[in-house]
């Protein structure tokens, strides 16, 4: 219990500087429609949520962060530009690694303004920096917003495109995509056996499951198709590569970034993002110059981040999640804004893990 209280406390020290920061404090429900998050995330959200359901409201999920509310919230009644801070419990599953928490207390801000992005991502980044001040931490920053445009260059298909985008948010489904696309790898021989039948529907055994004959030949057509298009270019996967592995101090990773946008012009919007965000971050007070940059970071987070993402990691303590972290998550605002949208950027912190490091150092 005493554990418990001095989290709660140390929330609400951080959920007051947040205040002074000019954030207005916001509760959010503790359970939210399950619709919402299968609609952003797919079925994959259910290995990382807690769901149950009743007759009144539906199937709900226990909250597994405050974004998708807060976000709710402010597109259906919040003026603009606005900041909010929140502090409470999220839960998550921790199937694979049983010693995390899946249920912890989260102290968050937000930050909802059209004017100036840059500005906007240097404040959520600076502040969520000052909190942690004296902790031994590493921070790391990246940009989702450099993949998306890097996908959406590439010379090949529509659809492909769509799968990429898919799975950003899943490493090695993505390699093994871009592997398969560009003919670095093989078609699987189930796959290859069907698109090799030239009526894979004559005899086929009684439909079970969700999909009706008309959906399951929807899909062949479409394997056929993906089958029969050109391969995305050795040229453009070697410069995906190099973008995946750019992983530098700020200032090199743009040089390094303003080299690869010659030959991938699809990128050039999102380096000059990050040069401005990066000139606002110093303006700060924040050391950029010696501030880690990595063009994969942020790929294993929740999926709605779609620009800057940033993360705080306890130095030489690896069997400690992050201590805070954060991003840009516009396309959010859209998808629950039913017709508006308004650029948005925010970060959490973890108190009780800021204790485990404050009491690891006395």
């Amino acid at each position: 219990m005493r554990e418990r209280a001095g989290i709660r406390a140390e929330a609400a020290r951080l959920k007051a500087l947040f205040e002074v920061a000019g954030a207005r404090s916001v509760e959010a429900p503790v359970l939210v429609p399950a619709e919402a998050l299968l609609d952003l995330y797919g079925e994959d959200i259910r290995a990382r949520a807690y769901t149950t359901s009743d007759t009144l409201r539906g199937e709900q999920m226990l909250r597994p962060d405050f974004t998708v509310p807060v976000v709710q919230m402010h597109m259906e009644h919040g003026a603009e530009p606005a900041r909010y801070t929140y502090a409470g419990e999220v839960f998550r599953r921790q199937e694979d690694d049983a010693g995390r928490a899946n249920e912890y207390i989260q102290v968050g801000y937000e930050v909802f303004e059209r004017d100036n992005p840059a500005a906007a991502d240097a404040e959520v980044f600076a502040l969520i920096q000052s909190v942690l001040n004296g902790l031994p931490l590493r921070a790391a920053t990246g940009d989702i917003g450099l993949l998306t445009a890097a996908v959406s260059g590439l010379r090949t298909t529509d659809r492909r495109k769509a799968a990429l985008m898919r799975h950003i948010w899943r490493p090695r489904r993505f390699r093994a995509l871009i592997d398969r696309y560009s003919g670095r790898a093989g078609m699987p021989p189930t796959r290859a056996a069907l698109l090799a039948d030239p009526d894979p529907m004559v005899g086929a055994a009684p439909v079970i499951g969700q999909r009706s004959p008309d959906e399951i030949e929807a899909r062949i057509a479409a394997l056929r198709e993906d089958a029969a298009a050109a391969p995305i270019s050795e040229g453009e996967v070697a410069l995906m590569d190099a973008l995946l592995s750019v992983r530098e101090t700020v200032p090199y990773a743009l040089e390094q970034l303003r080299d690869l946008a010659v030959d991938m012009a699809a990128i050039a919007p999102a380096v000059e993002r990050l040069k401005a965000r990066a000139g606002a971050m110093a303006a700060r007070g924040v050391d950029v110059e010696r501030l880690d940059f990595e063009a994969s970071y942020g790929r294993t987070q929740m999926e709605y981040y779609d620009g800057f993402v940033f993360g705080f990691h306890a130095e030489g303590r690896p069997d400690l999640p992050p201590v805070a972290t954060g991003g840009r998550y516009d396309a959010l605002t859209r998808v629950l804004g039913q017709g508006s949208e308004i650029p948005a950027v925010g970060g959490v912190v973890r108190p009780g893990l800021m204790l485990t490091l404050r009491e690891g150092r006395e």
